[in-house]
């Protein structure tokens, strides 16, 4: 049943600023732990919910600096839309684990957590990235700021899609923000559901499954003010379903209203954010083009080959069991980078210790800093591939390969390559996937980038997108293999290629790559390893006949051998 602003819980709600109950809560040693409804400030009358974990002991009279996160995934019963357990005691326990091993809680902060919209104790109803849930996070951060027990900065904290919401906080700028961690984050609505017009296979319930996690009630152990805030609100439901259905367009209205890049142009917040290039879920598109239209002078990122991990996880936990208690990063200092980041930022507590801005892991398994990614010596090596077609059928099974000559010298490719192609097609909607490979001697093949594009026209079309980022060494005697295709060489499910049945004929096609000028000297390296992420996708080979690498060779434009950095970082260097 759908609820107005004008009905008597909301009414209630509207009045109820402070804690309004000692619910009963999973026991911490280190806090105390109440809850609190607060406005939206939606103009709906819609009503938040939130649990605010405080230091054991400490009287609601003494300020602390607030770490907040807001999440879908915060309601009592269960994390996740498909997790539910009526009978749990609350408050959310998702991340228990950042405060376990922060000691977030013993060095004086306050945690909360909010429902957005819809989910958990909140009201109102899910919007998926939209204006209502951007909204919510100003309002939750702007209410964190003024309580009485807050010193007024905040510092928004999550991963995947609460680290999405940390996003949301830099486009909207509320008042009391002071930084921002936010792990394997959505940048782009669009861009987490799409790849230039082609759907992922992960994504393909996505939208739905975020209906059923706002419908998901509480426990049994939940307040009634808890249940009647948060009583499913249904009409958004089907909007959500048929705008991100309906809307292929990366510039259509649903989908640029849920791109944050739009909107956090040159915002100076600080922000700490990590993005695996080996990442299933929430992927890179789109991360280094929002990284770096920010103001980053009292920013840090992680870039590494890890997946959807928290940066403290080990590879156990994350889901790689051979990994088992082994870093997912490969480093073991990520927490402690960020409590450095969140003191000096909350607290005004200067680090002891000076961090790398960004680190960069490569396929070796090796961190380095970096002042930028891509890196200031990077440089777009343009080449032409070679031509002819293929077919856009359901087996994929045709490739338009362009291989290097052995490489002389190493070869280090870091950034994001991108594909210039003409096809002639009888047909719209054909599908267009490039591959870029590291090819041994023996033919076994590491994917190193992958993009794929939808052409909506028939006849002459264009298409120019960008591939994903890596920070990738190729070694000497290995070559470099461009596939163009109608499907994913590496991974048979990672997109929703419908073939059009067509023959494609690619009549011209260009490839740039991002290669490094300078040799990384020992000083530059970070202490870490290898991750169990990257020496699974390091086992994933596929092998190439040595008859299609002959066939396939041609001339490419290559960087010369790797040359020591100059004194002055600016000086330029020649192509």
């Amino acid at each position: 049943m759908s609820r107005g602003p004008l009905t008597l819980v909301a009414a209630l709600l509207a009045t109820t600023l402070l804690p309004l109950s000692q619910a009963p809560a999973a026991p911490r040693a280190d806090a105390d732990n109440f809850e609190a409804y607060f406005s939206a400030n939606d103009g709906l009358g819609t009503m938040l919910h939130a649990d605010v974990l405080r230091p054991k002991g400490m009287p609601l009279t003494e300020k602390t600096p607030v770490i907040l996160t807001v999440s879908p995934y915060t309601n009592h019963s269960g994390n996740v839309p498909t997790d539910f357990g009526p009978t749990r005691v609350g408050p959310s326990e998702r991340f228990y684990d950042f405060l376990n091993l922060s000691g977030a809680l013993t060095k004086g902060y306050t945690y909360v957590m909010v429902d957005l919209p819809g989910t958990g104790g909140s009201g109102g109803c899910n919007d998926w990235g939209g204006l209502r849930e951007q909204g919510a996070v100003k309002a939750a951060v702007e209410w964190a700021a003024a309580q009485s027990w807050s010193t007024g900065k905040v510092a928004l904290l999550g991963k995947s899609y609460d680290g999405w919401t940390g996003l949301m906080g830099i486009a909207q700028q509320p008042v009391g923000l002071a930084a921002v961690v936010a792990l394997e984050p959505v940048y782009s609505g669009y861009r987490y559901i799409y790849n230039n017009g082609v759907r992922f296979q992960s994504t393909a319930a996505t939208i739905a499954s975020f209906q059923a996690g706002d419908a998901k009630p509480g426990t049994t152990n939940d307040t009634a003010m808890y249940h009647a805030n948060g009583a499913p609100t249904g009409w958004c439901y089907g909007v959500n379903i048929a705008g991100s259905s309906g809307d292929e367009s990366e510039h259509g209205p649903y989908w640029r209203e849920r791109d944050l890049a739009i909107g956090s142009t040159g915002e100076e917040t600080p922000l700490f954010l990590t993005q695996g290039f080996l990442e299933t879920n929430t992927k890179q598109d789109g991360a280094y083009d929002y990284w770096n239209a920010l103001d980053l002078t009292d920013s840090r990122a992680w870039f590494g080959q890890f997946d959807h991990c928290r940066g403290w996880e080990t590879g156990g936990v994350c889901g790689y069991g051979g990994g088992g208690n082994r870093p997912a990063t490969g480093r073991t200092v990520f927490m402690a980078e960020v409590m450095r980041f969140l003191d000096l930022h909350l607290k005004g507590i200067e680090p002891a210790v000076e961090d790398a801005k960004i680190a960069v892991q490569d396929n070796r398994g090796m961190y380095r800093a970096e002042s930028q990614w891509p890196p200031v010596d990077m440089s777009m090596f343009w080449s032409d591939l070679n031509l002819g077609s293929y077919d856009d059928g359901a087996g994929g099974n045709q490739q338009i390969w362009s291989f290097t000559e052995p490489l002389a010298h190493d070869a280090w490719l870091s950034g994001e390559p991108v594909i210039k192609v003409e096809l002639d097609v009888a047909l719209p909607r054909a599908n267009v996937v490039a591959d870029v490979f590291d090819v041994a001697e023996n033919g076994e093949a590491a994917l190193i980038n992958r993009g794929t594009y939808l052409v909506q026209g028939r006849g002459e079309q264009f298409a120019t997108f960008d591939l994903y980022g890596q920070d990738w060494r190729i070694p000497a005697g290995h070559r470099i293999g461009v596939a163009i295709s109608s499907s994913d060489l590496q991974s048979s499910g990672w997109w929703l290629n419908v073939p059009s049945g067509q023959a494609v004929n690619v009549v011209n096609a260009r490839i740039g790559l991002p290669f490094l000028y300078w040799e990384r000297e020992p000083e530059e390296y970070l202490d870490g390893g290898s991750t169990p992420r990257l020496e699974q996708h390091l086992d994933s080979t596929i092998s190439i006949d040595s008859g299609t690498i002959t066939a396939g060779e041609r001339s490419f434009d290559l960087p010369g051998p790797l040359v020591e950095r100059p004194d002055d970082e600016e000086t330029q260097v020649a192509a």
